[in-house]
């Protein structure tokens, strides 16, 4: 569990246990859990929906990352968190600062499919790497611009037939095209590389959960202890 991306759900609900009797109390400890993780189950549900909110169109794995630690008789806390992984990139939504890379540089698709959630498929560069008319570089343009990253050569494809190391011919080449560049075709950017960027959104993950906590906590445990003194009454 990251620390800047944990909540803690308790109370101070043992106090209301006091002067009643000995059977009722026995209730109070389980009554105030079940209360403090209806809680944070609430919280929880309204940081997944931050998620969906804030990002544009988070990937399951992003969605499914809050979890919830849930409160027992023995130990009344409850913690809502961010799983770690998730965590370490979304860091920056709640603190600030910069995107998290996932390699030493911003991967910046152009010419190329991403899946549905608009990010560049897992394994998409390794495989790239192995093609043969794929290379990874810098690259000055025509305008002076040098430009560093994974680019296609132009193929002859009347000439020339690229195979993988199966022996199947590859797909997606990038045709060659005599009319450009002198008869020699022209490159075509498929991953620009970058700097990482400013992160402009903000999640409000604590601001958020405390909110959530002080509007639900006090009915939850009321519900819970309601409950609980009819089921003594009724014992």
């Amino acid at each position: 569990m990251a620390g800047l991306m944990t909540i803690r759900v308790t109370s101070n609900a043992r106090d209301l246990a006091r002067g009643l009797n000995d059977f009722i109390q026995k209730q109070v400890p389980f009554a105030i859990a079940q209360g403090i993780n209806r809680t944070a189950q609430r919280v929880a549900d309204v940081e997944r929906e931050n998620l969906a909110d804030t990002l544009t169109n988070p990937s399951p794995f992003t969605r499914n990352a809050v979890g919830v630690q849930r409160a027992k008789k023995g130990a009344p806390t409850a913690v809502v968190y961010m799983k770690d992984i998730t965590a370490s990139y979304l860091e920056p939504f709640e603190t600030g600062g910069v995107h998290k890379l996932n390699s030493r540089a911003l991967l910046n698709p152009k010419n190329i499919r991403l899946n549905q959630y608009g990010q560049l498929p897992r394994n998409t560069l390794a495989a790239l790497k192995e093609r043969p008319d794929v290379f990874i570089g810098a690259v000055k343009t025509a305008s002076g611009e040098t430009i560093n990253g994974v680019w296609q050569r132009p193929t002859d494809t009347k000439r020339v037939s690229l195979l993988n190391a199966r022996g199947k011919r590859l797909g997606k080449v990038n045709k060659l095209d005599t009319e450009q560049n002198g008869g020699r075709g022209k490159l075509k950017l498929l991953i620009r590389f970058g700097e990482a960027l400013p992160v402009k959104k903000r999640l409000d993950w604590g601001a958020r959960a405390r909110r959530t906590v002080d509007q639900w906590i006090n009915r939850d445990l009321e519900a819970a202890l309601s409950a609980a003194l009819k089921t003594a009454r009724r014992a």
